[in-house]
């Protein structure tokens, strides 16, 4: 079992930053493939980041690549999105997730272990 926290979120401007923290308790977050998905309002949830277990191997979504960094401190059970260049478009509540297996946060969208999410607001 692992509990994730998310933080970091709230309003920016268009072209702005903002970097999203997940806090990983419980089991070694090592253990643990995460990542972060996204649900705008009226929209359906979609992947945005995930990040191996080592952190030796990222993935993330067409509409993020080049504006997104994710990122893990196994250390710190802590893991990073960076979100350079936000647009409109990127307003949603990001949700942190994790899952020993990362095709579930990265094709299936069922990851076993969710965060309660964080607003990230951009203005135009």
């Amino acid at each position: 079992q692992v509990r994730l926290v998310e933080s970091g979120g709230g309003l920016v401007q268009a072209g702005g930053s903002l970097r999203l923290s997940c806090a990983l308790s419980g089991r070694t977050s090592s253990r643990y493939a995460t990542g972060w998905l996204r649900q705008a309002p009226g929209k359906e949830r979609e992947f945005v980041a995930a990040i191996s277990r080592s952190g030796d191997s990222t993935y993330s979504s067409v509409s993020v690549k080049g504006r997104f960094t994710i990122s893990r401190d196994n250390a710190e059970n802590t893991v990073y999105l960076q979100m350079n260049s936000l647009k409109p478009e990127d307003t949603a509540v990001y949700y942190c997730a994790a899952d020993y297996v990362i095709e579930s946060i990265t094709l299936r969208g069922a990851p076993a272990y969710w965060g309660q999410g964080t607003q990230v607001t951009v203005s135009s």
